[in-house]
């Protein structure tokens, strides 16, 4: 879905922003009045391979429309980023990425994908779903739970509403992943995805955060494919619409309405 940005009293600014930044990158300055949102995450909050907008400026651009304030978009996705990683960024007190979640009003959370790289060939080639992934699944937990008292440290002042999506799939899905797994393959990638994304909504809901669902949309679409870029992996333009769609319909009242 093609959305067009508002030009008059709503105003959207997207900044995107990575760990690699160095001392020339912009600063981070929210215009006076508009709500900051920031979005920490891996590939798929980056946008990688999608070439569109991003579901972080789309939900930015669908909360100034419904708000009728300005939001200014902070994108911190990074390609491969699994939660230790993004812990530790946290907890660095000169990370850009930190600076801007002390100041944010909403925080979009999405990892825990990559936590699970080094097995994707076991999974898939059906030597096990969860069982060899049981450590993995352990760090997860405490990691978020981590992640969660890192935001809420960061950002006592404003108390954010954190929304925190799941996975429509860990690995790939759709034609590619019928293409690229054996027979069980992708059975056995759902089996993962479906713990983790328990294991990501039971933190959330731990830590008083909202848990958006995006298996669920994205397993009983007509077909999953055309949700997906060519690299079966990450979504395209209509993935990242539909999650921005479903973040906003998460998004809870009282904050919306101030």
């Amino acid at each position: 879905m093609t959305r067009r940005l508002l030009h008059l009293a709503v105003a959207v600014a997207l900044v995107a922003l990575t760990i690699a930044t160095d001392t020339k990158a912009p600063p981070l300055k929210t215009p006076p009045g508009h709500l900051s949102v920031v979005a920490l995450g891996d590939s798929v909050t980056s946008g990688y391979h999608c070439y569109c907008t991003g579901f972080p400026a789309e939900y930015s651009e669908l909360l100034a429309n419904r708000t009728g304030t300005g939001v200014t978009a902070y994108n911190f996705g990074i390609g491969g980023l699994d939660s230790e990683g993004l812990l530790e960024e946290l907890d660095r007190s000169t990370s850009r990425m930190a600076k801007a979640t002390a100041d944010a009003d909403y925080v979009l959370l999405t990892i825990g994908a990559n936590d699970f790289a080094g097995h994707e060939d076991d999974v898939t080639g059906g030597r096990c779903t969860t069982e060899c992934v049981t450590g993995e699944l352990t760090d997860l937990t405490d990691n978020l739970r981590r992640i969660f008292d890192r935001i809420d440290v960061l950002d006592r002042d404003r108390t954010p509403e954190i929304l925190v999506t799941g996975y429509w799939n860990v690995f790939k899905d759709g034609d590619v992943a019928d293409a690229a797994y054996p027979d069980g393959g992708p059975a056995a990638t759902l089996a993962l995805t479906r713990a983790a994304n328990n294991l990501i909504a039971n933190a959330a809901h731990a830590a008083h955060a909202t848990y958006v669902d995006l298996y669920t949309p994205f397993e009983t679409a007509p077909e999953i494919t055309d949700l997906l870029a060519s690299d079966g992996d990450h979504p395209n333009a209509a993935g990242h619409a539909l999650i921005a769609d479903l973040l906003l319909a998460a998004t809870p009242s009282r904050k919306i309405t101030g």
